[in-house]
């Protein structure tokens, strides 16, 4: 171990920008500033229109934020490696998905060469990586306009992920991603590493709350293959079927990619009182937003991985009605939680899983104690010590 304590970067999307992970990112942050091993925690934010990077008060000075890139810029790298070199950091850890630099291609590919660059001019750094391009759908995603270019997307992508496998370890947090990673791209250097809870908070309040209306809860970035048109299909079903007493929340913005989505879906259903759009959430206010509703519904018509969502409802003890996606179901179950699930783009099947969990408040709360397990068992905290582990064991052996 090194004696003394780490000054340690964050390349990652950060509140108030709503870039993906952001809040992840933010998680990260907040614990390793709450870490005597870590002196300082340099974060490498986002340029964004939503001001500047959000300041961590409680930690004093402890916390650097340097806007180091943005979205869909070529340029990225270059500038990143200028900002992390003059940084003086220890080593650092990215914070990264498939398309954290961009939705659009030699933007979104060039960002991804980060993690190589990096070791290239002697950078310890290690990456936490959410989704594999292998399990992506690019057409569903938004990355294809045809089956041809979805292939040519998929053999780029296996590219950039061995690019990104030159880093000196890469983290993820589901046992097939990493068994898949040592088995199709014959990698010695990931590992498997715990999710982490973002908070430590007392047990919620499990089922339904004691006032108010029946809330059924849509929380995330949509457009592409996270669509609420489904969901609010479903919800006209439970309407006609006499369930008058519901509210249908859909928080959260468009994907990047998917500009106007939301407005198009509210105009759609501007005949519907008990349909609430609630935008952008700031982080005080998610607690709130999950502890009021119901059950939480994730309309998807595939996915890219975990769900980050998934875990912020386990934490508040919410249940939750899912898609029948086979890697999606295997995936989360892997990870201990559980859902209601329903046929992808099948409003009926959507609506009849609602109806399971609102016509059965035992199952209701079964389901809301077991993902609350599942997203709690080992905190955020326990995670930066994980790492810590193991970037000093990188350092040691430079």
């Amino acid at each position: 171990m090194n004696s003394k304590p780490l000054r340690l970067g964050v390349l990652t999307a950060f509140p108030p920008g709503r870039n993906s992970l952001n809040e992840f990112g933010f998680h990260v942050v907040k614990h390793m500033a709450a870490n005597p091993d870590i002196s300082k925690v340099v974060v490498f934010a986002d340029e964004t229109d939503a001001g500047p990077p959000m300041a961590l008060e409680e930690h004093g000075e402890k916390v650097e934020s340097i806007v180091s890139w943005k979205f869909n810029a070529v340029a990225n790298p270059a500038r990143l490696i200028r900002a992390i070199k003059s940084a003086k950091v220890d080593a650092v850890i990215i914070n990264l998905q498939f398309a954290t630099f961009g939705d659009q291609r030699i933007a979104g590919g060039l960002g991804l060469l980060t993690p190589a660059l990096l070791r290239g001019v002697g950078v310890p750094t290690a990456v936490i990586l959410h989704n594999l391009v292998d399990n992506v759908d690019m057409a569903d995603a938004g990355f294809a306009d045809s089956k041809l270019m979805a292939k040519l997307m998929t053999s780029a992508g296996r590219m950039l992920t061995r690019v990104i496998l030159k880093a000196d370890y890469v983290a993820l947090t589901i046992p097939r991603y990493v068994e898949f990673l040592r088995d199709s791209y014959g990698a010695t250097n990931v590992l498997l590493a715990p999710h982490g809870s973002f908070e430590e908070i007392a047990e919620p309040t499990f089922g339904p709350p004691a006032e108010g209306p029946r809330k059924i809860l849509a929380f995330g970035k949509w457009g592409t293959y996270k669509t609420v048109d489904v969901l609010v299909d479903a919800f006209r079903q439970l309407i006609e079927r006499g369930y008058d007493d519901l509210v249908l929340e859909i928080a959260g913005t468009d994907s990047p990619n998917s500009v106007g989505y939301l407005a198009g879906v509210q105009a759609a259903c501007a005949d519907l009182d008990n349909v609430v759009f609630s935008g952008y959430i700031e982080e005080d206010d998610v607690p709130g937003l999950f502890t009021g509703s119901t059950l939480t519904a994730f309309p998807y018509t595939s996915t890219t991985g975990s769900s980050g969502v998934l875990h912020q409802a386990g934490m508040y003890g919410r249940s939750a009605v899912l898609p029948a996606i086979g890697d999606f179901v295997e995936v989360i179950e892997e990870e201990g939680f559980i859902g209601q699930y329903f046929e992808p783009g099948d409003a009926s099947s959507l609506a009849d899983a609602m109806v399971k969990l609102l016509d059965d408040p035992g199952l209701n709360i079964e389901h809301g104690k077991r993902n609350y397990l599942a997203a709690t068992g080992i905190p955020m905290a326990e995670v930066i010590d994980w790492h810590l582990f193991h970037l000093n064991d990188v350092l040691n052996k430079d």
